[in-house]
Parts: C-alpha cells; sequence; structure tokens
C-alpha cells in the first residue's frame, strides 16, 4: 500500500509540473522535461542520460530543461511506460524487454541468439530501415523509439552450479524479465523461467528462491549479484538493448528534431562509458568478488532455441520483423 501511496503523490507532482511545463511551453518561455528511470545514479546509462541532458539544454540555448529521477524513483519500468503514455513523463530508459508488452514488435529482441555478435547488433541498429520500424510502431499508443543504449550480451550466471551445455540447465531455477519471450527462451534451454522484478533477483539468489540469473555483466557489480552468484558462463544467449523513449503529443517539431540529434549525441557517448564499465566490472567481479568466469560450447544452446526461431519466421506479425533483422540469412542457423 506504501509503494502505490508514493506512486500516487508521485504521479499527482509530475502531473503538476507536466501542467506547469506546456503552460511555460505555450507562452514562449521554454518547456521543462522529465525522464525517468530505473538504474542507479553511477550506472553507465545514467551517465549518457545526463549527456543526453545536457545536449538538449545545450542545443536548445536553455529553452528546454530536463530533470532525470533516477532510481526507479517514479516506478517500475512499466509504471514509468504506462506515465510516458500519458505524458506525465517525457522520456524513459527501459529494457526492450518491458516494451515487448506494450508492442510485440519489441519481443524481437528477446529471441536468442539472433544475433551472430556484436558486431552485427551495432549494425542492424544502425540502420533506420530497421530501426524506424521498431521506433515507430508504438506511435499509436502514446510513444515513440528514440533511440538505444547498448545493454551488453546477456549471459547466464548461478548461485553455485557450473553450466556446460543445455544438459545442465535441468532444474535450474532462472530468473527471467517478464516478457513471453525471455520465458519461452529458458523453456527452450532447458531451464526453469522464473520471471521477477529485478529489483528482487539479490535476495532471491541469495535464499535460493532462484538458482541462477541472466543478464549483462555490470549487473554483478552495480546491482552486487556477484555477491550471491559464484559463476559466470559466456553464453552470450542475447542482446537485448536498452531504449529511450518519448512520449509523441508533448512538443513541437523542432523541439522534436533537438531531442533526435540530442538521443544521437548521447548513444555516441554511452558507446564509450559502456565498454569502459564492462571492462571494469569483469574485472572486479573475478578480483573482489570472487565470481569464477567459464567459456561454454554455444552450439548446445543454439541449438535449443532454433524452433523459436521458426515460430517467430513464420508468425504474422513477427515474421517481417525477423526478416529485416535476418535478410538473406534468415534460413541459415541463428
Amino acid at each position: 500500500m506504501r509503494k502505490y501511496f508514493v506512486l500516487f503523490v508521485s504521479v499527482s507532482i509530475l502531473l503538476l509540473l507536466g501542467a506547469c511545463s506546456n503552460a511555460s511551453s505555450a507562452s514562449g518561455d521554454g518547456h521543462n522535461m522529465i525522464l525517468a528511470h530505473n538504474h542507479p545514479t553511477d550506472h553507465p546509462v545514467h551517465k549518457s542520460l545526463e549527456k543526453f541532458k545536457e545536449e538538449v539544454e545545450k542545443r536548445s540555448d536553455g529553452e528546454m530543461t530536463m530533470t532525470l529521477y533516477a532510481n526507479g524513483q517514479l516506478g517500475d519500468e512499466r509504471e514509468v511506460i504506462e506515465l510516458t503514455q500519458t505524458g506525465a513523463v517525457d522520456v524513459t530508459k527501459v529494457s526492450a524487454g518491458a516494451l515487448e508488452s506494450f508492442r510485440p514488435e519489441y519481443s524481437i529482441f528477446g529471441l536468442p541468439y539472433l544475433f551472430e555478435d556484436t558486431d552485427e547488433f551495432k549494425e542492424k541498429m544502425s540502420d533506420p530501415e530497421i530501426t524506424d520500424v521498431i521506433y515507430n510502431s508504438s506511435e499509436d499508443i502514446g510513444f515513440v523509439g528514440l533511440t538505444y543504449f547498448d545493454a551488453g550480451s546477456r549471459s547466464l550466471y548461478t548461485r553455485d552450479r557450473v553450466v556446460e551445455d543445455t544438459e545442465d540447465m535441468s532444474g535450474l531455477k532462472v530468473r527471467v524479465q517478464p516478457s513471453a519471450t525471455s520465458v519461452a527462451m529458458i523453456d527452450a534451454l532447458g531451464g526453469t523461467p522464473t520471471p521477477m522484478a529485478y529489483g528482487e533477483v539479490y535476495t532471491s539468489l541469495q535464499s535460493g528462491i532462484i538458482d541462477a540469473a541472466e543478464n549483462n555483466l555490470t549487473s554483478l557489480v552495480s546491482s552486487k549479484h556477484g555477491e550471491v552468484a559464484d559463476h559466470w558462463m559466456y553464453t552470450e544467449h542475447a542482446i537485448v538493448p536498452d531504449m529511450l523513449i518519448m512520449n509523441k503529443h508533448r512538443l513541437t517539431e523542432a523541439q522534436r528534431q533537438i531531442i533526435r540529434e540530442s538521443a544521437d549525441a548521447a548513444n555516441a557517448f554511452h558507446e564509450v562509458v559502456w565498454n569502459d564499465a564492462t571492462e571494469a566490472a569483469a574485472e572486479e567481479a573475478q578480483n573482489e568478488m570472487g565470481v569464477e568466469f567459464h567459456e561454454v560450447d554455444k552450439s548446445s544452446f543454439i541449438e535449443s532455441v532454433q524452433p523459436l526461431h521458426d515460430e517467430m519466421k513464420a508468425d504474422e506479425t513477427m515474421g517481417p520483423i525477423y526478416e529485416l533483422f535476418k535478410g538473406g540469412d534468415s534460413d541459415e542457423e541463428s
């Protein structure tokens, strides 16, 4: 009840701020924007969002300002997406997995082994003919995509079990994002998917409610999961980006152009801070937290998820999206 009371108060304040913001914008005095996300302030994504704020304010000569709410202050990812739909929040950063329940097009990123490596991922995400289809798919429900932030390859980490192939996944309770694609992925890999909010992972690993989780390397350090997970396996089964989305109604076209240019600048900045953070996280997890890192033979993992590729290719909605990403290689093993 306390959570919902705090959320109610937050939304009420945001609506008041939004009304004031609209009034000042209409009078030509500017536009204060609200940006919410769920990462701590020392996370590389937060630093990239600070760069986004800086670029917006600089490119608009101070006409547009931005207030950042980090650490899930305004709610979890689903809640801030809904606030962005209504316009109570102008911009938010959420995982592509969280957007899947709003628009099916985003489920493409939850498909395991969609990309051969991060180079192919970045190549596809730099192609407007692909990304515009994804970003604009949600326009009819109140928000559009601006850009993506690299969130690294997702791999498996466990409390105490070394996983070498899919046979070792049997009976393994793995936390997944609350998305149908993530559930199907772990099921196909032979594990037991356990949908759970990210904030519950540490205590669930610690207590044994779950045996494992899957995420990027920074999660071991930024959320201290390395304190309760002994093994990291380089399964690199998915690349699920973070997405920067914006309410579609609130700005003029000139302001939107500033936002788009600022988002591109933040994306370029993020490439540098993300790579640095990933290297630092791997070093800290191994040397200070004692996490053991393991290379794995991915062949059994890739083979086990091939039916998910076939199912998506055959889907009326997702088939064309799959072809955008796979192109002429869609019939090859992914």
